[in-house]
Order: C-alpha cells, then structure tokens, then sequence
C-alpha cells in the first residue's frame, strides 16, 4: 500500500463511487443556484438531473472555488494520518483553486514539516481531470513513490486530450473552441475524427476514454458508439459521466465532452 494519499476535487467529474475504488480523495467546490449555496459533491445533495432541470427552468447559478482556509483543513487532517500528498487540481486556466492549494500546502507544512505535499495543476476538466485521477491511481498502485507519481503528471498532463461540443454552439464558438458545424449529426461524428487524429496510437488506441455529459444522454451515447466502433482496441467501454455542478454551471445542458490519452497537446 502507498505511503501517500492521491487526492483531487470534485470537478474531475467522476462519481463518488469511482473515487471510492480507485481510492482517491477528493474536496469539494461550491456553486450557487438562485441564492442558495450547495457542495459540489457529485450529485449526492443535489442530482444531475434535478440540477439541469432548474437551470432549464431558468434558474441562475455562479460558482466558487475551494479557499485556502478549506484546503488547509484538508491536507492538515491527511498529515495527521501520517501520509504525505499527492494532490490534483482543476486547471489554472479556469480556476484560482491551483493558487489556493498550493498556498494552503505551504501554511500546512509548517505544521507538518516532516509530510511532503505535492500540489500539481492538471490543466484539464471534468471527466478529463479524471481520467488523469484515474490513470494515476493505477501507477500509484504499480509502486510509483509520491514523487514520481508527480512528476508522470506533470510531464505527461498535456497528453490528455478535452473535446467538447454542445447542443448550442454559440459560446464556444465565440470563444474560438469548436467551429461551427450546422448539424449535430455532423458534430458527433467530428468529435469522434478528433480521436481518430489524436488517439496514441490512433485506431489502435488501447486505453481508457471517458465522456462527461451535461442532460444529453442520448447524444452521449451516440459518441460512446461510434467510438467503441472506431476503436476496438480500448480498454473497457467507454465511460459515461454526468457533468457536476461546477463545470456545469458555466456550460449549462447540451454538453458533451470527450477524453483520451494522445500526442502532447499544445495549451
């Protein structure tokens, strides 16, 4: 057994069950929705269903990250089990949680000098991060020492491809994501070429691939197929998880994402 927790957070976007028997860790972000604050706690206070049903209905949500107050109580009750850290961050890029984890680290080891707490910034989201909680709980579990379960993730983050596309394109087309593709017939199967493109070693691609979807099941599904079809190589059936509420505050319903291992990508 490691000498080290792997931990992460909430908005990796697995269940809790799966966080359960890769024996990972997680904390939780926090969203609002129409004044009221609830955890980010991978549907156990509120479903996914329940939750896009109101946001549908028009209810208004914002988000807030995990402060340093919260993080230090986390890593501190880890250090009194004796263990050092390996944690986990939702990306820099769209959250301040990777400043605040490792500030709380910093505060932490002044209590705990003798505990190393290694705090990595996964540049990645939802069901994506995950995958790389995932992929990094086996590692551990082959005998990598907290270190070097580090610095795999660090070197090898960018590895980890994110395609996403949504029932409305709108935003991500503003923001220059995805182009736009007029049906969503062709969009599933574009998605899927992507993988084809990208894939370690294309259709011969033999690891794990995961979705995250935001109250489109079926179109999940449609993705899940076509990709199970295009590579019959992977390790396992495609996982299908729902998108939580912290990234879902932001994409709303209608979001489907993609995640596999490939060639390094450039952020």
């Amino acid at each position: 057994m490691a000498d080290y927790i792997l931990s992460g957070c909430s908005a990796a976007d697995l269940s809790k069950e799966h966080f359960e028997r890769i024996g990972v860790r997680y904390i939780c972000f926090h969203y609002m929705m129409d004044d009221v604050l609830y955890p980010d706690d991978l549907g156990q206070t509120m479903s996914a269903d329940v939750f896009y049903a109101r946001m549908a209905k028009g209810a208004m949500t914002k988000t807030s990250q995990v402060n340093i107050s919260e993080y230090v109580d986390y890593f501190s009750a880890m250090c009194e089990e004796g263990k050092d850290i390996v944690h986990v961050t939702l990306s820099s890029g769209i959250s301040g949680t990777y400043n605040s984890a490792c500030s709380a680290a910093l505060i932490v080891k002044e209590r705990f000098p003798e505990r190393e707490i290694y705090v990595i910034d996964s540049l990645g989201a939802s069901s994506g991060y995950g995958l790389i909680l995932d992929t990094a709980a086996a590692m551990r579990d082959s005998g990598l020492s907290a270190k070097e379960l580090a610095d795999w993730i660090t070197e090898n983050r960018l590895k980890l491809h994110h395609w996403f596309f949504s029932t409305d394109l709108s935003s991500y087309v503003r923001g220059g994501r995805i182009s736009k593709i007029r049906t969503k017939k062709n969009v599933i199967k574009e998605i899927v070429q992507k993988m084809v493109e990208n894939a370690d070693k294309g259709t011969d691609y033999d690891g794990k691939c995961y979705i995250s979807m935001s109250a489109c099941r079926e179109d999940a599904e449609e993705v899940a197929r076509l990709v199970e079809a295009r590579f019959p190589k992977l390790n396992g059936k495609v996982l299908i998880n729902n998108i939580g509420g912290l990234i879902g505050s932001h994409t709303g319903p209608g979001t489907v994402a993609l995640f596999f291992w490939g060639r390094e990508r450039v952020d």
